[in-house]
């Protein structure tokens, strides 16, 4: 097992390397000025001169890649000086001279337009996407296990053929016009009836007293407008295995046997059934964070894709960057934890 897991982050690592080289790459041959955007438009030559030096953008670009890679990386060589142990902190684990081989947080630089770290902005905003995708998983493995349970022990009737056919518009329909439509009606032309709004946030701060408070109402539309095809397809994910284990012969001995409908469904036949939702769900989780940024947007949601489409708007590169390989890092994350669980549970995997 400790085999197949240092394996598993090897090969994380090297994705998250390639990420980071192509991100890094991508954005440095985009026009643009960095040390302009720092120093303002009405700054001398000098000021932008040592923004450009502090940035390393007068170094070729395969050292500005290295740094970049260095910065990135929690392992990295840096100085020991007070000016390193300022930028970077951490702790030294082996000195190399004026330099030494450091463990500290990733250094994603800081961005152009607030001069602020860029990984404590993306700290800053991840709880929002965090809660917002795991409302988002709730709502569609709830509902998506009820509907396909309901609809396979219905087979070829009325409600099974209106849930998959729903289930397909809902695969087929984009997120984002998915959201579009939920925000218009439910958050606009029923916001009287319904009570909710088109934006809104978990927490809101109360003018008069300065008290946060938790607002669970804002989180509905947006989870509900992102957990549309997750629902959808563990609806049909459920129904086709519901429908393939109530036809094998231990389900029909437990029928002969007396057993209720009820306890036959629930104790025999839905937990055989789970086996390929548990894979979905566990597999749906990282992609809801990334595909969360249009409907952050649509519903001025403070999250991830709230601050990265605006840096994109602004070409504040770093956080746009740092974002991407936060996102890649999530990925990578959650992919090893799925594939070790996989592992724990069925001991072929760690075979092949």
């Amino acid at each position: 097992m400790l085999a197949f897991i240092l394996r598993r982050l090897a090969q994380g690592l090297l994705v998250l390397v390639g990420v980071a080289c192509t991100v890094f790459l991508l954005f440095n041959v985009l026009p643009g000025d960095p040390a302009a955007l720092l120093a303002g438009q009405r700054t001398d030559l000098a000021t932008k001169a040592a923004i450009t030096a502090d940035l390393g953008l007068d170094q070729p670009l395969p050292a500005r890649l290295a740094g970049y890679l260095n910065d990135a990386s929690p392992l990295g060589l840096h100085p020991r000086d007070s000016a390193g142990r300022a930028r970077y902190g951490g702790v030294a684990l082996l000195p190399l001279g004026p330099r030494a081989l450091v463990l500290k947080m990733p250094y994603l630089r800081r961005s152009f337009q607030s001069n602020k770290d860029v990984l404590r902005i993306l700290l800053d905003y991840f709880p929002g996407t965090l809660w917002l995708a795991l409302a988002a998983m709730l709502i569609a493995s709830v509902g998506g296990v009820a509907f396909g349970v309901a609809a396979a022990l219905r087979p070829q009737s009325a409600l099974d053929r209106a849930l998959v056919t729903t289930s397909v518009l809902g695969i087929s329909v984009p997120s984002f016009v998915a959201a579009i439509a939920i925000a218009v009606t439910f958050g606009f032309y029923w916001s009287p009836w319904t009570g909710l709004s088109l934006t809104g946030q978990l927490y809101e701060t109360d003018p008069f007293t300065g008290e946060s408070h938790l607002v669970l109402r804002n989180l509905l539309l947006p989870a509900v407008a992102l957990g549309i095809r997750p629902l959808a397809i563990i609806t049909q994910l459920t129904r086709s295995s519901m429908l393939d284990v109530l036809g094998q012969d231990y389900i029909r001995t437990a029928r002969a046997k007396g057993l209720s409908p009820r306890a036959t469904v629930l104790h025999h036949a839905l937990r055989n059934a789970l086996n390929p939702v548990v894979t979905a769900v566990s597999g749906w989780l990282a992609s809801l964070m990334a595909g969360a940024f249009f409907i952050e947007y649509i519903f001025n949601w403070k999250g991830l894709g709230t601050v990265t489409l605006r840096a994109v708007e602004n070409l504040d590169f770093p956080v746009v960057m740092g974002a991407t390989l936060f996102v890649a890092a999530l990925f990578v994350v959650i992919n090893i934890a799925v594939d070790v669980l996989y592992a724990v549970l069925d001991p072929r995997v760690k075979i092949s």
